[in-house]
């Protein structure tokens, strides 16, 4: 119901429909995505009377949506434009007024036209297309394409769940797991893989290809089968025997890599190792085990500590799976909160005291609030007068809870010379300061790389958020020297940011290790903009966890008190340094 709410609203954008509408349809999907209550029993009753943000047109509307599975005003919408208009928007810099005015002008309805358009220079008479603006929307289509068939991991997690659950329900299953870059971690994957245990493969495979979830067959055997879910995906089971299961689940969750190195290393002993078993190199070679049960007892076979999924990129966990120096990897449980979090007073959608309580409710010790600055205009950030408002808030909501605490933070924008967004005098008033990025994303590298650094040396910014600025399968990260900032950041001990959102999942996995060798900080952080954004924390964790990072490595693991100390910590530090 949400999303139909969101096409409207585009689609009245398009037709150049009154704004106070299009705010109407915008603020309703909002209300019907973080609605603590069952809103589909309330709109198929019609008890929606009251709720703040749907007046009685949107009632309407979504009682006929729930009792009916369909909105007539919707699909009358709908069909006045082209079905593939809708992929224009999935392109970075082309906005509804845009879109319409190519459709409009040009008649440009899909990403096809508009590339025909560009190439007989149809735009260059078109207000707000000049050459920089055309060459710009090259680079968006290709970027799409070359991303097309790339799922991140919000889009499939229900969908593995929902997979799994059938499938462990199978009462010819008995065992079931989801392996490839999904099980690995991955922040984004291109299909999906599952495998089960079975004595009646053909029977799973009928089951399997049979269920709602598939949207067409692509293949049908008697051990495997794929499938294309409603979203795309591709989708493929392998049915394999209880005693192949170990083997099988090694070798298709990966990586390739990893494998490569596994069956070197089986090699040495004497042994061949693929999806299906260990066996001998030759007829009077060593016998191979036989007591493979689980993953674990292949990996024990090669004399190696059993090596978690998410790290297995051949990036250095064999050997330390055999010399014993695995990292304890951080888990969901260790956490007792989490910072850069926004309510309604900039861009979110839950207040203060609904952040608060359902953090509480996920068992959350603390919870940090990092509103927008002044800067993010289209963010509604605060001025410094509304800052000081919400500290005072904070302040005053703490004094009615025991065992929950708020910290009062800013998520303050690094403007384009590195200068921060609110003077010293203002945050210094802050428990915590999150230093973001949110413009000028063309500068160089050095010109990028300069500007965060200047932020670093503030002794008021406690962490940096979404480091390199990436959209994943939309927006590439902007140009900066990493390693170049991770020294900083150990040098000024500036904590950085595991942007939990699953759109962002940044800083990327690939540079924790080095983060971690200089002794840098992670604070996994969801960039929550409502009380459902806080579960995002489950996509920084698997991050995370690939990114080698233990317990001491995430500030989020620490109590209230020990938090408090080391948010204080920078400013303590550099100060004593200048004196």
């Amino acid at each position: 119901m949400a999303e139909v709410f969101e096409e409207i609203a585009l689609l009245m954008e398009l037709k150049g429909e009154n704004p106070f509408k299009i705010r109407a349809y915008r603020t309703g999907a909002e209300t019907v995505m973080s609605f603590p209550g069952d809103i589909i029993a309330r709109a198929q009753s019609g008890d929606l009377a009251g709720i703040k943000g749907i007046g009685e047109a949107l009632r309407d509307k979504l009682h006929e949506m729930a009792t009916t599975g369909g909105l007539k005003f919707y699909d009358y919408l709908r069909g006045e434009f082209p079905e593939g208009i809708f992929e224009l928007f999935e392109l970075q810099g082309l906005g509804p007024k845009k879109v319409a005015m190519l459709y409009k002008e040009l008649g440009v309805a899909s990403i096809a036209g508009l590339q025909e358009a560009i190439a007989a220079g149809k735009l260059q008479d078109l207000a707000g297309f000049g050459a920089k603006s055309v060459q710009k929307l090259e680079q968006s289509i290709a970027f799409h394409f070359s991303h097309a068939g790339i799922f991140r991991q919000e889009q499939v997690a229900h969908d593995v769940a929902d997979i799994l659950a059938a499938l462990r329900g199978h009462p010819d299953v008995s065992r079931a797991e989801v392996a490839g870059s999904y099980r690995r971690g991955k922040e984004t994957v291109g299909d999906l893989d599952f495998l089960v245990a079975t004595s009646h493969p053909e029977e799973i495979m009928a089951y399997f290809t049979s269920q709602p979830w598939v949207a067409d067959i692509i293949a049908h055997g008697p051990t495997k089968s794929s499938v294309h879910l409603a979203s795309g995906i591709q989708c493929d089971l392998r049915a394999v025997t209880n005693a192949q299961f170990p083997f099988a689940l090694a070798y298709f969750t990966g990586s390739k890599e990893h494998n490569v190195a596994l069956r070197s290393r089986a090699l040495k002993y004497g042994w061949t190792l693929n999806e299906y078993r260990f066996a001998s190199t030759t007829p009077d070679g060593p016998p191979p085990p036989t007591d493979i049960h689980e993953e674990k007892d292949i990996y024990r076979a090669l004399e190696l500590d059993s090596i978690e999924p998410e790290l297995r990129e051949n990036t250095g966990e064999i050997p330390a799976a055999e010399e014993g120096s695995l990292p304890r990897l951080v888990e969901m449980d260790f956490l007792r909160g989490t910072f850069h979090n926004h309510t309604t007073a900039s861009d979110g959608r839950n207040s203060l005291l609904e952040m608060a309580e359902a953090a509480r409710e996920m068992g959350m010790e603390y919870l940090g609030i990092a509103d927008h600055s002044k800067a993010s205009f289209q963010a509604n950030g605060l001025d410094e007068g509304r800052l000081r408002e919400q500290i005072a808030a904070i302040r005053e909501m703490n004094q009615g809870w025991k065992d929950f605490r708020l910290f009062a933070g800013s998520e303050v924008d690094i403007l384009k010379d590195g200068r921060l967004d609110y003077p010293d005098e203002m945050l210094a008033e802050l428990d915590y300061v999150v230093a973001s990025v949110h413009n000028a994303f063309q500068l160089s590298e050095e010109e990028m790389t300069n500007r965060i650094l200047k932020a670093v040396e503030n002794p008021h910014v406690t962490m940096l958020g979404h480091l390199t600025g990436r959209l994943l399968a939309k927006r590439d990260p902007y140009a900066v020297n990493i390693p170049k900032i991770i020294d900083a950041c150990a040098e000024t001990g500036t904590i950085i940011e595991l942007n939990a959102n699953p759109w962002r999942l940044d800083m990327d996995w690939r540079w924790w290790r080095l983060a971690k060798s200089k002794g840098v900080l992670c604070s996994i952080n969801p960039d929550a903009h409502s009380t459902d954004g806080l579960h995002d924390l489950y996509y920084g964790m698997r991050i995370a966890r690939k990114g080698w990072l233990e317990r001491s490595d995430v500030v989020n693991c620490l109590k209230v008190a020990e938090i408090t100390k080391l948010l204080n910590a920078k400013r303590e530090r550099m100060a004593a340094t200048l004196t």
